[in-house]
């Protein structure tokens, strides 16, 4: 007989505690293979198929397509080692129960040969599979919902102290925002394991007690002028774009670079003339066809080498600047789900030929959605080229935690005097915002010097090779 086999959001790393659900690749009814992707979802890094790490037939499926689910929710479950469960067999469960599937030890031995280990394919295999607890068969999969009328299940404040009876990262994270002590909390689950609906239970309760004790102790307000209840009809009736996936984790990231780092931003004009004859020359001369945007990261690199400081970063616990041995250069790419930064890693190692290659690869990747979130952190030093939009200048913001960033517009003809005469000359504006922590206007000034020297005139660079 076939064992019906519960299949949970893994954990995708790098802290992520939710994805959306964007397509499913399988339907009720469709036998799936081990570690064959089942559901493509959204994190706030990047778009991932997930594997299931079970071989059988889909018996129910969890969520819609758009669905935002935390990291160890149902997914799917399948029915392995047998034919499959009919309706009159095992009935899947609900998703609104997400009850967990009961597991024995002779289920565990009989579908061992159906399970791969797989977390997440791209991101490592698990070792051998812990042993599941047992569940009574005279124990309820889930515990009923508490009654609307039943007490709060708080627990008194003398409570024993020890490890909280919590599995779920989402539920922590809840208790966290919301300020209250998981040890205060009593669990409906299975053994007291506390569920989400405990934790919204009790803030609930805190709340509904803090308000009424406001209302009694305040005395009655004023009557709010027209001008305020017009303000709050707009913002009740406006469209409501969720922040979330890649958009909320932009929006994240930049809110606290502007909090945390004192950035400041200096620019400058550069005649490119010279370097897009190099870049023409170095093209024509045959093999692959060398980016600008290679060429301005060789120059950043080398600049990186002169001026250590802005490839560093701030440990604000420490009270202490750590500067980076190596620089691995992110560059903002622009996706129809928002703006991503790719990290190129150990790009001063790298020749214009290797990171030409790497850009194209990386960006290809961003348009795809097939970044994986390796791809996305550990950046050190960014460089945003803008000029892609058909603009001239800007004041980035530092992609926290790094030290500064990078701005080039776009290279166009301008008047320029050259060789004391006015000429027709490629002329791009480039500008530095950089963290004012990490060093002075004097170093990001000569950094930025030195940028457009090299831009001026490439020749600079053959000192380094």
């Amino acid at each position: 007989m076939a064992q019906v086999l519960e299949f949970k959001l893994p954990d995708l790393g790098e802290g992520l505690t939710e994805a959306e659900i964007v397509r499913w690749l399988v339907d009720v009814g469709d036998v799936v293979a081990i570690d064959q992707p089942v559901v493509e979802v959204e994190t706030a890094k990047a778009m991932v198929e997930v594997p299931c790490p079970y071989g059988g037939v889909v018996t129910a499926r969890f969520g819609d397509e758009g669905t935002e689910l935390p990291v160890g929710a149902p997914l799917l479950t399948v029915a392995v080692g047998g034919a499959p469960a009919t309706d009159g067999q095992a009935a899947a469960p609900a998703a609104s129960q997400a009850a967990p599937a009961e597991t024995t030890e002779s289920a565990e031995s009989a579908v061992s040969s159906e399970y791969s280990g797989n977390v997440l394919v791209g991101y490592g295999t698990a070792g051998p599979a812990a042993r599941r607890r047992r569940v009574r068969r005279d124990t309820p999969a889930a515990a009923p919902a508490p009654a609307a009328a039943a007490p709060v299940a708080l627990v008194e404040a003398d409570a024993p102290a020890g490890p909280v009876p919590v599995i779920s990262p989402l539920v922590r994270k809840i208790a966290r925002d919301k300020g209250l002590d998981l040890r205060q909390v009593r669990g409906s689950g299975p053994e007291g394991l506390i569920l989400r609906a405990d934790v919204e239970t009790a803030v609930a309760a805190r709340d509904r007690s803090a308000a009424a004790y406001a209302d009694a102790a305040a005395p009655a307000p004023a009557a709010a002028p027209a001008a305020a209840s017009a303000s709050a009809s707009v913002a009740v009736t406006g469209e409501r774009v969720p922040l979330r996936g890649v958009r909320g984790a932009v929006a994240a990231k930049l809110s606290r670079s502007r909090t945390e780092i004192p950035d400041a931003t200096c620019w400058v004009d550069a005649d490119a003339t010279e370097l897009m004859a190099a870049r023409a020359a170095m093209n024509a001369a045959g093999g692959p066809k060398i980016s600008v945007l290679a060429l301005l990261a060789r120059i950043c690199t080398h600049a990186l080498a002169r001026f250590p400081e802005l490839n560093s970063t701030v440990d604000t616990a420490a009270r202490e600047i750590v500067r980076l041995p190596s620089v691995h250069l992110g560059f903002a790419a622009q996706t129809e789900r928002g703006l991503v930064v790719p990290v190129v890693r150990d790009a001063g190692g790298r020749n214009a030929e290797s990171l030409t290659a790497e850009f194209a690869r990386l960006t290809e990747s961003a348009r795809q959605g097939t970044l994986t979130p390796a791809d996305l952190t550990g950046g050190t030093f960014t460089l945003n080229n803008y000029g892609v939009f058909g603009v001239d200048g800007s004041t980035p913001i530092i992609n926290h935690p790094e030290a500064a960033m990078l701005g080039v517009g776009r290279i166009v003809p301008k008047p320029w005097v050259h060789q004391g005469e006015l000429a027709v000359r490629q002329v791009v504006q480039l500008s530095l915002t950089f963290d004012h922590r990490v060093c002075d206007g004097g170093t990001a000034g000569g950094f930025l010097r030195h940028v457009a020297d090299c831009v001026e005139n490439p020749s600079v660079l053959l000192r380094t090779l």
